[in-house]
């Protein structure tokens, strides 16, 4: 079993940046694709970005340019770097893994283990 604690969130201007952070424990010795997905209030669960075990990585296209996925495997932990960061970012931010998978997704039903999340506000 692998838990996820996300953390960084925070309420800021528009413009401004935020690293999200995952830290994965438990049974982490191989997951193999490491997501960021968000939500906001009244909208669909959607794949920001994700990552593979050959940091391979996808992006929506509306965060492309503007965010940046990362694992630090050593640490155990997954980041999200935000820069410019939009009225429209604003969301609730919950990391995901999944043990195998075949192919960088942004689809949640690929991912099997999940955070709490993160929330972030911009204003």
């Amino acid at each position: 079993h692998v838990q996820l604690v996300e953390s960084g969130g925070d309420s800021v201007q528009a413009g401004a940046s935020l690293t999200l952070s995952c830290v994965a424990s438990g049974s982490t010795y191989s997951t193999d694709c490491m997501a960021w997905f968000r939500q906001a209030p009244g909208q669909e669960r959607e794949g920001v970005a994700s990552i593979d075990s050959d940091r391979s990585t996808r992006y929506a296209d509306s965060v492309k340019g503007r965010f940046t996925i990362s694992v630090d495997n050593a640490d155990n932990t997954l980041y999200l770097q935000m820069n410019d960061l939009k009225p429209e970012d604003t969301a609730m931010y919950t990391c995901a893994a999944v043990r195998a998978c075949s192919t960088v997704s942004l689809q949640s039903d690929t991912y099997y283990y999940w955070g709490q999340g993160t929330q972030v506000t911009v204003s």
